[in-house]
């Protein structure tokens, strides 16, 4: 099979063709310039595959949560291309996405998104015995003081919530940390793992039914929250 996979919900752009059992990736940190590099990234996955876009058989999409320009930007593209090539889509979240940026063993990850205004997107998983992972709890929308976790015997800890809110963090975690890395982002390549799976198990969905997932619908504070009336 051959799909696209676009992630653009965090700073970091990136785009994995799947040709056959191959994958390939084009990956950059760029705030801001997701919708100047989309599109020219699967262009050169494509180019590189020797695959006109005709030959795609689906799309896959990271449907956040993340920052909501990015979020946006690629369920619409994935809609948008899915349409015009008459094929179906996957969604996967990007929270999904990012803890499988964590090591392989048998600690609990956490993946836990910078959401601005004081609050993370985060959501616990366990990592089964065929190396698919799970939900301990639910993907949700909170703040880091708040932040509660289920009982585990150890925890990876992934994503720019880390970095922002660490010695917070810190404090709700009661397992030992294995491991902590605040510079990981979602990519287009485990979207393009988890999809590979959805597509396999029929549950791609028709274009217009492919939904981002915001968490919340607020994406400003204002100036009295801001401090600033």
């Amino acid at each position: 099979m051959n799909f696209l996979a676009i992630e653009t919900s965090t700073e970091a752009c990136s785009v994995a063709l799947v040709h056959g059992d191959e994958v390939i990736e084009r990956s950059e940190i760029a705030p801001r310039r997701h919708a100047e590099l989309v599109l020219p990234m699967a262009d050169a996955l494509l180019a590189e595959a020797g695959l006109a876009r005709g030959a795609l058989n689906g799309i896959a999409v990271g449907r956040g949560p993340g920052a909501f320009t990015g979020v946006r930007l690629g369920v619409s593209l994935a809609q948008g291309m899915a349409m015009a090539l008459d094929v179906p889509v996957v969604t996967v979240s990007s929270l999904e996405a990012l803890a499988l940026e964590a090591p392989e063993d048998d600690a609990a990850i956490l993946s836990i998104i910078d959401a601005r205004m004081g609050e993370i997107y985060v959501a616990a998983w366990r990592r089964e015995d065929d190396g698919n992972i799970s939900l301990l709890d639910r993907e949700r929308v909170d703040t880091a003081a708040a932040l509660l976790l289920p009982e585990v015997a150890a925890w990876h800890v992934v994503g720019s919530g880390w970095a922002t809110y660490e010695a917070v963090v810190r404090e709700r975690i009661h397992a030992p940390i294995r491991s902590a890395d605040g510079a990981r982002f979602p990519q287009a390549r485990h979207v393009a793992e988890v999809a590979a799976k959805r597509f396999r198990q029929g549950e791609a969905v028709a274009p217009e039914l492919a939904l981002p997932v915001y968490l919340r619908d607020k994406v400003a504070l204002t100036l009295v929250e801001q401090g600033k009336a």
